[in-house]
């Protein structure tokens, strides 16, 4: 049996994500998302740890041209960020990185930057072994 996009099953960290179902488990428990926030969130866990840019975030999930000063990409991972930070406490999963955009990476909110900049898009967490 193939596996299509429509069947497709994300997975990282605690969370499952049935893109057929638009159903998006954390630890078991299922999250309600708006169409845009499931959206969002695929988009951004395909990426695997990778960086997405708001412009690119914006034609995945708008299907547009992100116009200046529209502001629509970061209320919507504010409103993720607070669902996922209360279906999975103790856990930082979205990381802003400032003049680049957004990467999803679940890290523990006592070893992760709510914000990134240019320095710290690329230096290791302190007390964190690389590779581990």
């Amino acid at each position: 049996m193939e596996v299509t996009r429509q069947d497709e099953v994300l997975r990282l960290g605690q969370l499952e994500i049935r893109t057929g179902d638009g159903l998006v488990l954390a630890a078991g428990r299922a999250l309600t998302l708006s169409v845009r926030e499931f959206q969002l969130l695929c988009a951004l866990v395909r990426r695997e740890g990778g960086i997405v840019a708001r412009h690119d975030l914006y034609r995945t999930v708008w299907g547009g041209e992100l116009r200046d000063g529209d502001r629509s990409i970061d209320v919507y991972v504010h409103k993720l960020r607070v669902k996922l930070d209360t279906a999975l406490p103790g856990w930082h999963h979205i990381h802003t990185h400032v003049g680049f955009g957004y990467r999803f990476n679940p890290e523990p909110q006592s070893t992760s930057h709510p914000f990134h900049t240019k320095e710290t898009a690329t230096q290791q967490d302190p007390g964190t072994t690389p590779g581990v």
